[in-house]
């Protein structure tokens, strides 16, 4: 416990439920947590203590910087991101249209870019800092149906990796984390014949946790991991694609 006091945390997307997950452990390791979605309502952790909450569509660059300055404001610093905020919007190719399209693109990759855009020039400053972004298995092998969500996912591999390079010689690092697949809300949409199957291809024979994908979190976040940028780490059970 107390890996992160003092340390000021923002976590995007925080009212799902790998978001919520990252919330909870963060919170208990002591860490200032300031989370952001689209919905308006607070959150409590298990330990009581009522996390910052922010209502911010991470779509809109506008309200992203406007937030983080606000952010920076009250609490001078952000230490670590995650970049947690992501949507699906599924169809195959011949049925989507551009509205789905455009949708999960703008959450997924372009909210990942206004978000980290609006937070490195703090980071910079004080030669420190953590980012950490939300892949998928989906943005490494792909899914029927999902062009949308896997071109967002690995868009957002692609810009971890270049990152990475740039911001390293600034005492930043930046990592990806690619969770397979996870019980949350969103995998309540699959339909349960194709949850058999993906649960057939994963070796450990089950669906990952929400509480599995934000101890990822948290390690990238720690200073154990000081050495470790660039990475995709897949927390997905040996998934096979």
């Amino acid at each position: 416990m107390g890996r992160f006091r003092d340390k000021v945390v923002l976590i995007t997307g925080g009212a799902g439920g790998i978001g919520s997950a990252a919330i909870r452990l963060f919170t208990l390791e002591e860490a200032k947590v300031i989370s952001w979605d689209v919905l308006e309502e607070p959150r409590r952790s298990k330990t009581g203590n009522t996390t910052g909450w922010t209502k911010v569509d991470v779509s809109d660059r506008a309200e992203v910087t406007q937030a983080v300055e606000a952010l920076l404001a009250t609490q001078g610093k952000i230490d670590v991101l995650i970049n947690n905020a992501g949507v699906t919007n599924d169809a195959t190719l011949e049925k989507m249209n551009s509205l789905q399209w455009q949708r999960v693109i703008d959450v997924n990759l372009t909210g990942t870019f206004n978000v980290t855009s609006a937070v490195v020039p703090s980071m910079t400053r004080r030669s420190s800092g953590r980012i950490i972004n939300t892949a998928s298995v989906v943005g490494l092998y792909g899914s029927f149906g999902q062009t949308n969500y896997a071109a967002s996912k690995a868009g957002v591999v692609a810009m971890t990796r270049v990152w990475a390079r740039e911001f390293g010689k600034k005492g930043i690092t930046v990592n990806a984390v690619a969770p397979g697949y996870i019980a949350t809300d969103m995998i309540k949409e699959v339909p349960q014949q194709i949850l058999d199957r993906i649960i057939k291809q994963t070796p450990l024979g089950r669906l990952g946790t929400p509480e599995e994908v934000a101890a990822v979190y948290a390690f990238l976040a720690s200073e154990e991991a000081s050495f470790i940028n660039g990475a995709v780490i897949s927390v997905d059970g040996g998934f096979v694609g």
